[in-house]
């Protein structure tokens, strides 16, 4: 059984790691660091590989294998896809078909997820209800539609109830749907762009851990799986950053000192007002694509700065992630935009309301069992039945005391309030962090797909354990 919480237990590290985080120490007696050691400055970022479509079209096949990878400078095994921690990025434009095969070579079972894309839930696309065991091969078809938002997205395993072992074991890798340059200003249409994917690894013996898995448990963050590696920028040079957070269960609150994050996609969805930050905090699930412009000469620390999610939660520690270093010629910088995504976008909050839900998380005290409703996940039962081409207002409570990260297959939704505050929206969402003992209203339209699917926390522990239900879309 996997364990959502540190309560339980503290995980034994192995020594060969060297400078891992202690993620999390809310238990009684035990000191709690305010910030890690810093990993020794590593090698350049190296962006993932990519597959990328051709003519409308793109054909993989992803290996699901055990196998032993290099990570942090030592051999370890993990589950890999095509032998990869940090697997192939899959890169389409809107309109495209992505047809892959996948090869299962790991038990019980696995399937695949493609996180935030608006594509049929049903058949062999986006099904999270498939069971590829081992032995076996699954070819998956995915038709996605010309209105497909550019940004970024990812892939991983959603075999129930084996998600977080899987994901924490290395199964998730990057999706970018092409699109974004024609947005920005003519000058800023070649700019540098990486992934930074934010996957953690936990360690048991010579293996990356994937059972009794502990939220709160010492754990290694990396960044393309790799730790503290360098990010080359030149003063005033403007580049493109796709933060995602790819991980089973932890948050990150990002932070780059002396400069801000220029949001211009909240998960993959376009924003109508470009917003900056000095701080984003993204929890499991989420990602941003942001513009950031080059410092002064010299290195700084994009770290993660401590972030707690609740006396029923997690506090997670200050951690160097990446060191980026301003070096070369000086750039003017460039004059960033303020607007983003000149397309209409409908205003939910104008839209009538075919239906109302609410929505309630909880969980019982000893952080074993996780509800939506009241009740644990059943596949076979259905939990909410929206119907095609409306729009509906839920209200998500969390009745816990720690923080949860809501999500939505198929369809985004518009924020419209948190704890009571209206929330003015620059675009929509398919993951919201909901407050220990606060709600989330939102507003989602049913458009161009029926079918079987769901919404959960993306706490994949918490999912595993009961905190997903079943949304059937119908006409």
């Amino acid at each position: 059984m996997m364990l959502s919480r540190h309560r339980a237990a503290r995980l034994t590290v192995a020594a060969l790691i060297g400078a891992i985080v202690m993620v999390g120490a809310n238990q009684p007696g035990m000191s709690v660091p305010t910030a890690a050691p810093t990993p020794p400055q590593g090698q350049p970022l190296r962006d993932p590989p990519q597959y990328v479509s051709q003519d409308g079209v793109l054909r993989v096949r992803i290996l699901v294998e055990r196998r032993q990878v290099e990570l942090a400078g030592h051999r370890l095994w993990a589950l890999t896809y095509n032998g990869l921690y940090m697997p192939p990025t899959l890169r389409f434009r809107p309109g495209d078909r992505l047809d892959l095969t996948m090869v299962n070579r790991v038990r019980p079972y696995t399937n695949l997820h493609i996180h935030g894309l608006h594509v049929s839930p049903a058949g062999n696309s986006d099904n999270v209800f498939i069971h590829i065991h081992p032995g076996e091969t699954y070819h998956y078809v995915y038709q996605f539609p010309r209105t497909l938002t550019p940004g970024t997205y990812w892939y991983h395993s959603h075999g129930h109830p084996h998600a977080a072992s899987q994901v924490a074991g290395g199964m998730s890798g990057i999706i970018i749907v092409d699109g974004l340059q024609r947005y920005l200003p003519p000058d800023l249409r070649h700019i540098t762009e990486h992934v930074v994917a934010l996957k953690d690894f936990q360690v048991q013996g010579d293996a990356i851990r994937t059972e009794d898995l502990h939220i709160g448990a010492a754990t290694n963050r990396t960044v393309n799986g790799q730790r503290n590696p360098t990010i080359q920028i030149r003063p005033g040079e403007t580049q493109l950053w796709r933060l995602a957070n790819i991980s089973a269960n932890i948050y990150y609150r990002l932070r780059l000192p002396g400069q801000r994050f220029h949001v211009i996609t909240q998960d993959a969805s376009p924003v109508t007002r470009v917003w900056s930050a000095d701080t984003l905090v993204i929890p499991a699930g989420a990602r941003y694509d942001v513009l950031v412009q080059g410092g002064p000469a010299g290195p700084t620390a994009l770290e993660t700065l401590a972030y707690n999610t609740g006396p029923a939660g997690n506090s997670f520690p200050r951690q160097a992630l990446a060191t980026v270093v301003s070096s070369g010629p000086a750039m003017r910088p460039a004059v960033l935009p303020t607007t983003f995504d000149p397309r209409p976008r409908t205003d939910l909050g104008r839209a009538p309301i075919a239906a109302r839900h609410t929505i309630v998380f909880s969980e019982n005290s000893a952080g074993t069992q996780f509800y939506i409703n009241g009740r644990t996940f059943d596949e076979n039962r259905v939990d909410i039945r929206s119907r095609l081409d409306t729009v509906e207002e839920w209200t998500v409570r969390n009745e816990s005391d720690e923080q949860h990260s809501f999500h939505v297959h198929t369809n985004r939704f518009q924020v419209m309030s948190i704890d009571g505050v209206p929330h003015h929206a620059l675009s929509l969402q398919d993951t919201v962090n909901l407050p220990a003992r606060g709600e989330a209203v939102v507003r989602i339209h049913f458009t161009d797909f029926t079918g079987k699917t769901v919404l959960h926390c993306h706490i994949l522990n918490h999912e595993d354990m009961g905190m997903m239900a079943v949304l059937q879309i119908v006409r």
